[in-house]
């Protein structure tokens, strides 16, 4: 396994920011972590996790998709698709890698996303091993080890020095391209360090959560449990868990009149909003309880029953954080948990 010293690794960025973008988590002004265009002075954060997810990269909050110019009943349809520049992603969370996997069965299964399959071929993604997770982590929960992140490049740290391990194509196409600051690594110290972050995930408050109780094949007795109106009953129905949440996938797709021209343009949207799904004859879900409720079946049963087991969520925690009122998928998971 190839290394670097942690006091290098400015160096490293400057090399890999000769040749294309690169992003890294960099506290903000506020002290959040936050993905940010590397330049110099530009500092890597040792935050956690990031605000917002690193989903953004590839299915960004707002996009345009086509511009139409008109003249009388003639529209001139004007593609503006173009391709995206190379770039790097470091310092991706296991939780996060995981959920560009979900994304993938959705946006790259037929029809192909182009918007989203162009963004993913540009990208590689170097991810980094936890080793202070967090009281609202369980991603164990979901098979995810957070000391094997996965991604182009799994890099991880003994405290002292970075450790990188290519994974794929792209990934050794990484590692070739800053060789000549790497040096082979003893891997003691890093393999003690991942012990002790699986210590770490053994005990932390929800490394029991089970998804027994979920699944495909629980569709109905869940659909129709009596719990969903006491659970659904304090929430805000304000977004927020479906903005920081790194696989939320849906969106709405609307036209703007610039004055001399039509942009069509889309953005995410949120299941928990009253006009999520509002069509000309009206809303099919007409209840805040409705909509609560289709939130976490399609986490927990209707992503599963479309994509061979997999569960819509990947344990970041996000949404424990910043729910206003502390409702979260973890709290419906164990109300709703055949005891």
């Amino acid at each position: 396994m190839l290394k670097i010293a942690i006091e290098k690794i400015d160096e490293l960025f400057a090399l890999v920011a000769q040749n294309q973008a690169l992003y890294i988590p960099s506290d903000n002004k506020d002290g959040a972590a936050e993905y940010t265009r590397w330049s110099e002075g530009v500092k890597y954060s040792n935050a956690l996790n990031t605000l917002r997810s690193a989903k953004d990269f590839f299915f960004p909050q707002t996009e345009d998709l086509v511009d139409f110019k008109m003249s009388g009943k003639n529209i001139e349809i004007i593609d503006i698709r173009k391709e995206t520049e190379d770039f790097v992603i470091f310092g991706v969370r296991a939780c996060d890698a995981k959920s560009f996997f979900i994304l993938d069965n959705v946006y790259l299964s037929e029809p192909v996303d182009s918007y989203y399959k162009n963004r993913r071929e540009h990208a590689t993604v170097i991810t980094m091993a936890c080793s202070k997770p967090s009281e609202t982590c369980f991603c164990s929960a979901f098979g995810i080890d957070a000391t094997q992140p996965g991604g182009d490049v799994e890099c991880a740290s003994d405290g002292t020095s970075f450790f990188f391990e290519a994974k794929t194509e792209k990934g050794k196409a990484f590692i070739d391209s800053v060789s000549s600051l790497l040096s082979d690594g003893d891997t003691a110290e890093l393999d003690n360090a991942k012990a002790k972050t699986k210590e770490i995930l053994a005990k932390l408050p929800l490394a029991e959560l089970s998804t027994e109780s979920f699944g495909a094949d629980k569709l109905t007795e869940l659909f129709n449990s009596d719990k969903w109106a006491g659970l659904s009953e304090s929430c805000l129905a304000c977004g927020t868990c479906t903005f920081v949440c790194p696989t939320c996938q849906c969106y709405d797709i609307k036209d703007f009149d610039t004055g001399h021209g039509i942009k069509r343009y889309r953005c995410w949207d949120s299941c928990m909003y009253s006009d999520f799904t509002k069509m000309a004859h009206g809303n099919p879900r007409l209840t805040q309880l409705e909509r609560f409720r289709q939130r976490f079946m399609h986490k927990l049963v209707y992503y599963p029953a479309n994509y061979d087991g997999v569960f819509g969520c990947v344990g970041c925690g996000r949404c424990l954080a910043k729910c206003p009122i502390s409702m979260n998928i973890v709290k419906v998971m164990k109300a709703l948990e055949v005891k």
